[in-house]
């Protein structure tokens, strides 16, 4: 049997004071909540290493894996980054201010903007993002391939049912 962890010994407490509950839930998502700490902790620093906030990694990602040219609307910006359209223009203007993307006139739509990543953006999230994959490797190496991807299907099938389309 593995050993235990502080979690164990949370649920432990909690089932000898209520015996009438099933802590079952606790089991899990304690476990998800303390994992998500150590995962938050080791973006910041892939992040930062980089000279990036988690919120400029996001939208640079976008633009990233946008490919070739590396731009976006605004608007495809809001829909892959969940912020306000006044969230999304605060962080186009400070991104444009660290010259990481500029502003473009849509040559399809004379009056619509494409933000594109600049070669110091495209710069920083590469290597934001290789610091990031790498960081997380250490944060699995206690896994087996097999048990990483049997853990990815249960979280998967997990997240869907929170990902559904709004109705």
């Amino acid at each position: 049997m593995p050993a235990s962890d502080e979690v164990d010994r949370i649920v432990d407490a909690w089932s000898r004071e209520r015996p009438d509950l099933d802590f079952t839930p606790l089991h899990v998502f304690s476990r998800v909540r303390r994992l998500a700490k150590h995962l938050d902790r080791a973006r910041r620093s892939a992040f930062s290493r980089s000279d990036l906030e988690s919120w400029e990694f996001d939208v640079l990602s976008a633009l990233r894996r946008a490919g070739g040219p590396y731009q976006l609307s605004p608007k495809q910006l809001l829909q892959q980054t969940l912020v306000s359209s006044g969230t999304m223009t605060n962080r186009i203007d400070r991104l444009a201010e660290r010259d990481l993307v500029t502003r473009r006139t849509d040559p399809n739509d004379g009056r619509g903007i494409l933000v594109a990543m600049t070669p110091a953006g495209l710069s920083r999230v590469d290597a934001a993002i290789t610091r990031l994959v790498d960081a997380e490797a250490v944060l699995l190496s206690t896994l087996t391939p097999a048990d990483q991807e049997r853990m990815t299907g249960l979280l998967r099938r997990l997240s869907l049912d929170f990902e559904l389309p709004d109705a």
